[in-house]
């Protein structure tokens, strides 16, 4: 039986074998690594009940994986940033940071194309889905944000801006409003 032919995902940059598959409208990743992606939701939403840290899955992933400069791919990026930054520099609550997130999706906020770097970060959603456990997993999630927080590294002074200017419209917030 012949190999199976591979791939290489347009946003992480995984070699992976080809399959056949759903791949999401702007969102940038070849159908292997989003289903791959989909095993690790499965995992967060099934066995280790929605951590906290399920977010960080969520903004990774998503920045990684950039898609085409249009207008959703755009602000998909700069929303997903816009959490990252409030949970990783700011240590807000991921309630307070979906807020804040969920505010600037529908507020307008104009996000210009960012130019990715390549590669984007060092850690995939492979290396979450290969943790061994929920603390594993957990710690593996983390580290995938900051490493592609750090690989946004040429955007964080606009993502900051952004960031001030959502908090200054919600200085009296508390975890549980406007989520």
């Amino acid at each position: 039986m012949p190999a199976p032919s591979r791939s290489v995902c347009p946003g992480c940059g995984l070699e992976l074998d080809d399959v056949d598959g759903p791949t999401h409208d702007y969102i940038g990743a070849s159908p292997a690594c989003w289903k791959l992606y989909g095993q690790v939701l499965a995992r967060d939403y099934g066995e280790y009940g929605m951590p906290e840290e399920h977010k960080f899955v969520v903004d990774a992933y998503a920045i990684q994986h950039p898609g085409e400069n249009e207008p959703r791919a755009r602000q998909s990026v700069g929303v997903h940033l816009i959490r990252l930054c409030l949970m990783l520099e700011r240590n807000k609550p991921q309630r307070y940071a979906t807020a804040l997130m969920t505010r600037a999706t529908h507020g307008g906020l104009h996000v210009p194309w960012f130019d990715p770097v390549t590669p984007l970060g060092n850690i995939t959603v492979a290396d979450v889905l290969a943790a061994k456990d929920k603390a594993a997993h957990i710690a593996a999630s983390r580290a995938w944000a900051e490493d592609q927080w750090a690989a946004w590294s040429g955007q964080h002074e606009i993502v900051r801006r952004w960031c001030d200017a959502l908090e200054a419209q919600l200085p009296d917030y508390t975890p549980g409003e406007d989520s």
